[in-house]
């Protein structure tokens, strides 16, 4: 069964705004939009950039170039990881053959 959406309000740039939102996704939400409200009066504070839909944009596109490095981090550590994990094996090949002649 499908749980019913619930109206949350949320504050960005002294703003209300009503969204409707998964039960379990409340505080998800109210999250993300802290963290954009929080984004968005560093952009405004700075003085940089003036008018809310321009700072929105602002905070957006920082938001994504954030995302996209942490994703390409993630990316180069699970890389990393599995060239590892293939040297580590090769090492254990390596340990196991000499092993082996020991033995013979």
């Amino acid at each position: 069964m499908k749980e019913e959406a619930v109206p949350v309000t949320v504050k960005i740039l002294e703003k209300d705004y009503c969204i409707a939102c998964a039960p379990n996704h409340k505080e998800s939400l109210e999250d993300s939009a802290s963290l954009l409200n929080d984004k968005m009066l560093e952009i405004r504070n700075s003085g940089k950039v003036i008018g809310s839909d321009r700072i929105a944009v602002m905070a957006a596109l920082n938001l994504a170039h954030d995302l996209l490095q942490q994703q390409q981090h993630t990316a180069n550590d699970y890389q990393l990881s599995q060239h590892l994990r293939q040297l580590r094996e090769k090492i254990d090949g390596v340990v196991n053959e000499s092993k082996q002649m020991e033995i013979s």
